[in-house]
């Protein structure tokens, strides 16, 4: 609602700023329109679309980033599941397909469809996966490809399970 009036109100003192530009004397001075009171109005309107032009936009750009950086989908993430969203997006968003991390890889298989845990997430980073692994291996895979073990490890892994186990199938 405070975007609409914001938006009308914008429009109102561009009208009304263009009014006053239009009706002011030129050469021949109307009666009652002083050169001081002109040179306000000029100046108002020009304060007026610094302010609404950009002041306002920037600071409802600045406010909505941070919101959108701090929500998926609806979902609120917390610090840990921010990094693993960019680590996610930086090491594994080339082979995999999450929608939210708008990564579409045809490599691995679809995180969305998949729906994974957290426990198979770590469990996969840790020992990486082969198609054709022997049997009782910790290398068996879900997916057509290769997956390296320690793509990402320790903390880092735990974000981006976390991330992960979140956010897949949610969009």
């Amino acid at each position: 609602m405070l975007a609409v009036a914001a938006f009308i109100a914008f429009w109102v003192i561009i009208a009304l700023g263009l009014f006053l530009i239009a009706v002011r004397p030129g050469r021949g001075r109307a009666r009652g329109v002083t050169r001081s009171a002109s040179r306000s109005a000029l100046v108002l309107f020009a304060v007026t679309v610094a302010v609404f032009g950009i002041a306002l936009p920037l600071i409802m750009l600045i406010g909505n980033s941070n919101n959108a950086n701090a929500n998926v989908g609806g979902l609120t993430l917390t610090a840990a599941q921010k990094s693993g969203r960019e680590l996610f997006g930086e090491r594994c968003g080339v082979c995999h397909t999450l929608a939210a991390a708008n990564a579409v890889g045809k490599v691995g298989p679809n995180l969305d469809q998949l729906r994974p845990s957290v426990t198979l997430i770590l469990h996969t980073l840790t020992y990486g996966c082969l198609p054709n692994a022997p049997a009782g291996s910790n290398q068996t895979c879900l997916g057509q490809g290769v997956m390296p073990a320690g793509v990402v490890t320790g903390r880092q892994a735990q974000n981006v399970a976390s991330y992960v186990a979140k956010v897949a199938g949610q969009e």
